[in-house]
């Protein structure tokens, strides 16, 4: 793959421009939305995938409503991810208002649902917002190579395939994924390609996951599966309001997914992350005892407190009966119930991960520092983000910043 020429007319007089050649290593959101704002007339594009066809991890992300983006305001949106500052500049520049922008350009209509989460238009197929992505990278004639794994540089910095397939381009960008959902063909095996080139790399945890906790038998034979409806969750110095699941190996649901960051970091240092659970945020510690009273406080935490059977049942399990029959300290554990976790989901059951290749090793526009004309986009990064539509965001902002970057570099030119 070498620079080639291309012709262009300016009212009487043609000009040739010598087009650059880009290779784009995964065929995940970054990288469709890379290729597919690239100018044509400045580059011939190829993107080359292991899977047999663009999207696999696009497609799963669809199942079960196709969450795009958040429509929060950018102010709310950016500090969500952690770090954001390297993000900042991509997402000012291709918000997720800009996003809906541009999928109704392609003929996919986009709302806000109930959860403020952003969705394609009632009947439409993750399929068919997928397959009008393919449609504009064939209008933009990108090139498209599929079965073909990549496993590592030649001496010379160019790509080597498995197939016996190699590839030396003017400019390669990597869009590999991270280490979850290792059916779509985002493995994370591609870590120490990077390494062996001096580029620090973080090992892959999982991230918006199911948490561990040790349950006591009685508690869970009688619980499991039943939801904690309208909680808050507390960690370090992250909370979030909303709902959890009880599952044999822990805690599931998004209330739980969003403290990924603290919950990660208490395992990493302690070996167990303590979150403290208010089970009835709408009312205060002296509130409840005000409404409490000797007697049978299993009802009154029923009728009274308004607490359901599952709630009912963790103070039971896990109180003694002296603290229990007290209101007071009674009423301090609605308001601040700990729990220990005691390990995380493994990386294959994750919705996301963090690690990768440190933020360190790239550049504002995401070009690796110590490999020149090379970029690196997408969750092979290591960032954390919350569930909601704001990992496929910044997946499409980060393709868009690069394109965006490449082609007033060479326009320029």
């Amino acid at each position: 793959m070498v620079s080639s020429l291309s012709k262009f007319r300016n009212n009487t007089v043609t000009f040739e421009v010598m087009k650059k050649t880009v290779t784009i290593i995964g065929g995940g959101p970054s990288a469709m939305l890379l290729a597919a704002n690239l100018d044509p007339k400045l580059f011939d594009v190829t993107i080359i995938e292991k899977n047999n066809a663009l999207g696999r991890k696009f497609l799963v992300a669809g199942k079960g409503g196709f969450n795009l983006t958040h429509s929060e305001n950018l102010a709310q949106f950016i500090p969500r991810y952690t770090p954001f500052e390297f993000l900042e500049k991509g997402l000012t520049a291709f918000s997720n208002a800009h996003l809906r922008t541009w999928f109704s350009s392609l003929d996919i209509p986009t709302f806000v649902g109930s959860s403020k989460r952003i969705y394609p238009e009632e009947g439409i197929k993750p399929i068919e917002v997928l397959n009008a992505i393919l449609n504009r990278l064939k209008q933009n004639k990108v090139a498209l190579k599929t079965k073909e794994n990549w496993i590592g540089f030649n001496a010379k910095n160019g790509l080597i395939f498995d197939s016996g397939l190699s590839a030396q381009s003017d400019i390669t960008v990597f869009s590999l994924g991270g280490g979850s959902w290792k059916k779509t063909g985002s493995s994370g095996d591609w870590l120490n390609h990077f390494s062996e080139k001096g580029i620090n790399i973080i090992p892959f945890q999982a991230s918006n996951c199911a948490s561990e906790i040790n349950w006591k038998k009685n508690f869970i034979d009688k619980n499991e599966g039943k939801p904690l409806k309208n909680i808050s969750i507390s960690c370090e110095n992250s909370s979030k309001k909303g709902e959890i699941v009880i599952t044999k190996f822990g805690l599931e649901g998004g209330a739980i997914y969003a403290l990924s960051p603290a919950i990660r970091n208490g395992l990493n240092k302690e070996g167990e992350a303590i979150i403290i659970i208010d089970l009835k945020p709408s009312l205060t510690v002296n509130e409840i005892v005000s409404k409490l009273s000797s007697g049978k406080l299993t009802q009154q935490l029923g009728k009274v407190i308004k607490l359901e059977k599952p709630k009912i049942d963790l103070l039971k399990h896990y109180l003694n009966r002296e603290d229990f029959l007290n209101i007071n300290l009674l009423a301090n554990a609605i308001k601040n119930f700990p729990l220990a976790v005691i390990g995380s989901a493994p990386l294959d059951e994750a919705i996301s991960t963090v690690g990768g290749i440190d933020l360190n090793e790239i550049d504002e526009n995401f070009e690796l520092q110590k490999m020149k004309n090379s970029y690196a986009i997408g969750e092979m990064l290591d960032y954390d983000t919350p569930t909601g539509g704001y990992l496929l965001q910044s997946c499409f902002s980060m393709g868009v910043l690069v394109a965006n970057h490449l082609n007033d570099k060479y326009e320029k030119k």
